[in-house]
């Protein structure tokens, strides 16, 4: 399985399983899954390396694609985060940063790029999600 952004793999290895956030919900893949293409939409993807003794990692993930083919795992999206390594207190920083930038485009007192500030918001959104999971 190979969970991959634009800035390189944040995750390859065999696993058991994967549970993606599918754009119709989430949904698992066991080894020697059917082949499948699907959309993924941000969210928590958890990558179960044996199911038995709960060995899992989860990431925060942009949103993306995902295939399955000939017993292999590919997940691109555009931003992964393993959830244990979101920093709370930066995600929200980050968040309240890229809200106040979008306020001030939207009142005209910044040439700042919208669709890019509105991505740093779901991702700062998205890693807070997450970590409220644990």
């Amino acid at each position: 399985m190979s969970l991959v952004t634009p800035e390189g793999p944040a995750f390859e290895g065999d696993i058991e399983m994967l549970i993606v956030p599918g754009a119709d919900g989430e949904f698992g893949v066991l080894a020697r899954h059917a082949p499948l293409v699907a959309l993924l939409n941000a969210g928590s993807t958890r990558v179960y390396r044996d199911r038995s003794s709960e060995d899992v990692l989860e990431f925060a993930t942009g949103p993306g694609f995902f295939k399955v083919e000939q017993d292999r795992a590919l997940a691109l999206v555009d931003d992964a985060v393993e959830a244990r390594e979101i920093d709370d207190a930066r995600a929200r920083e980050q968040l309240e940063t890229a809200q106040a930038e979008l306020e001030r485009v939207e009142r005209g007192e910044s040439d700042a790029d919208r669709w890019q500030l509105e991505q740093r918001i779901r991702h700062a959104e998205n890693q807070l999600a997450v970590a409220g999971r644990g």
